[in-house]
């Protein structure tokens, strides 16, 4: 039976995806329980969750460290195979929710290694090896959206593959990446590709932005910027989604919805609410509209199913009050770009070092079954 909040926000438009996967959530039944009971209808995955998955020496993944010990794997092989299985497993899990959504939800996203994170070339040939080796029509690469990044959106999507575009901190890269979502489509259209099956979400991150800005005005220390604090965030958000309205509203997408494409929906990344000041179901019940995708942390996920209150539709009507943060934000000093660049260099950077600290965590678990077995 279906938690009644969760429900309403999936009947209110909002896809729930939960932040989170591990060996053990396929083995024990938990990720199948919140399928029934919490709306959960995808997963997310990137560097840091695979990285706290191994690192908790889960019990699971020994007899395929063992196997790849003794066939003699790399570690970079090792990382390969060990996440490619679990996407993999959590794609046919979520079959039936990806078949009964035609492929909308039931989503499985697997990230490229970030250290390709400003080398388009090396990003398209992983999303290509990624695709290749999951082969699973739910899963999704996720790609970020860097300037090198959009080359490889579009690459991609014109070679049939469907992709999460991630680390999106501003209006301004959104736009570019819906861009490189349409020429994508475009060129897989010309390519044959069949439209209908190719997917797209751009992962839109909210509390990052709030907990950088929110430095910002604790240094200003004004009233005006404390009575700011906690807004940017949704501000941002909120506006992304007026950029989707538009953007897929015109004449260029409408005819490749004629070919039978689906639209890339915002999904909201980064959700869990890092200012215990504020409310733990903000960027859940403040951000809910038709056609988003709002993926979790299991933490929000439990918060928004024991206490969030659902009212519909949270952000359209919202947008002259968003720009006015944003502009009272400006007129503190506070300069959005250099917010946002700041942010998509820490996403990389955070991406990079959870994806080093996962390749050493996998390179102990190889030696240490080398050991056993010698």
């Amino acid at each position: 039976m279906s938690n009644p909040n969760t429900q309403a926000l999936s009947d209110a438009g909002v896809s729930i995806w939960l932040d989170d996967l591990s060996r053990s959530r396929l083995t024990s039944g938990s990720l199948q329980k919140l399928i029934g009971e919490q709306n959960v209808v995808g997963v997310t995955t990137n560097p840091s969750i695979f990285a706290a998955a191994l690192s908790k020496g889960d019990a699971d993944y020994t007899e395929q460290v063992a196997e790849l010990a003794a066939a003699g794997a790399d570690v970079e092989e090792a990382v390969f195979q060990i996440t490619t299985q679990d996407v993999t497993q959590a794609c046919d899990l979520f079959a039936p929710v990806a078949t009964a959504s035609k492929g909308i939800d039931g989503r499985v996203s697997i990230e490229v290694d970030p250290r390709s994170a400003h080398d388009a070339a090396a990003t398209i040939a992983e999303a290509k090896k990624l695709s290749a080796k999951v082969d699973r029509e739910n899963v999704f690469i996720k790609i970020p959206a860097t300037l090198e990044g959009l080359e490889a959106i579009t690459a991609t999507l014109a070679a049939g593959i469907s992709v999460n575009v991630t680390l999106i901190f501003s209006l301004e890269r959104y736009r570019a990446v819906i861009n490189a979502f349409l020429s994508g489509m475009e060129q897989a259209k010309e390519n044959g590709h069949d439209l209908s099956k190719l997917h797209s979400v751009a992962s839109f991150f909210v509390s990052r932005v709030d907990t950088e800005i929110d430095k910002r005005l604790d240094a200003i220390g004004t009233e005006e910027a404390t009575a700011l604090k906690g807004k940017a965030g949704l501000a941002n958000a909120r506006l992304a989604y007026q950029v989707f309205e538009e953007d897929f509203s015109s004449e260029r997408w409408s005819v490749l919805a004629a070919s039978g494409a689906r639209p890339q929906r915002p999904l909201w990344a980064s959700t869990g609410v890092k200012d215990p000041s504020l409310p733990d179901t903000l960027y859940v019940t403040g951000l809910v509209a038709p056609q988003v995708v709002n993926t979790m942390p299991e933490k929000t996920l439990n918060a928004a199913s024991d206490h969030a209150e659902v009212t519909g539709d949270t952000i359209t009507g919202t947008y002259d009050e968003s720009n006015q943060v944003l502009d009272s934000l400006a007129g503190l000093g506070i300069d959005y770009n250099d917010v946002v660049l700041l942010l998509e260099n820490e996403g990389v950077e955070k991406f990079e070092a959870a994806w080093i600290e996962l390749l050493a965590d996998v390179r102990h678990a190889l030696e240490a079954a080398g050991k056993a077995s010698a």
